[in-house]
């Protein structure tokens, strides 16, 4: 069963809206918190006026993990790992939903409207959310991430 300590960060450019609404939904059965960035509407905006606040909330500590949605899932997740401190990732399968946790500690998912339906996006969620970082010698792999994010940071 999920349990989260913190709210999920939730946004959407126009091409996600309607499987960031769906995910609301399932959310909200599921009785777990959000905090919904945007879009509120259908109309066109771009992905990362929505993506840098979201992630924002995640790397502050407001919210634990982001939910993160566009036409194809891509440019969103791109938007998102400019976010110092995030990992995201973009899936439309379940296998590597669960293991982008599992082994990558990525605290971002990011899915395409325009591609992954919404029942399998709530299979996405569910295994994202219930997964959990397995450390170890993938702890080391997440550490020389950060350790690329640091040099960056630094040019």
């Amino acid at each position: 069963m999920i349990k989260l300590e913190k709210p999920i960060a939730l946004a959407a450019d126009h091409g996600g809206f309607a499987l960031k609404e769906a995910i609301k939904e399932h959310l909200q059965e599921l009785g777990l918190a959000y905090q919904d960035f945007g879009t509120v509407t259908g109309e066109s905006c771009d992905y990362p006026q929505v993506a840098q606040p979201a992630c924002e909330a995640v790397v502050k500590g407001e919210c634990g993990l982001a939910l993160l949605f566009c036409g194809t899932g891509v440019g969103i997740s791109i938007a998102a790992n400019k976010i110092r401190g995030i990992r995201a990732c973009c899936c439309s399968d379940v296998f590597s939903a669960e293991f982008t946790r599992r082994h990558n500690n990525a605290n971002a998912l990011c899915m395409g409207g325009r591609v992954v339906g919404a029942g399998l996006a709530c299979s996405l969620v569910d295994a994202f959310l219930n997964a959990e970082f397995e450390g170890e010698r993938h702890e080391r792999r997440v550490n020389m991430l950060k350790e690329i994010e640091d040099a960056q940071a630094t040019l």
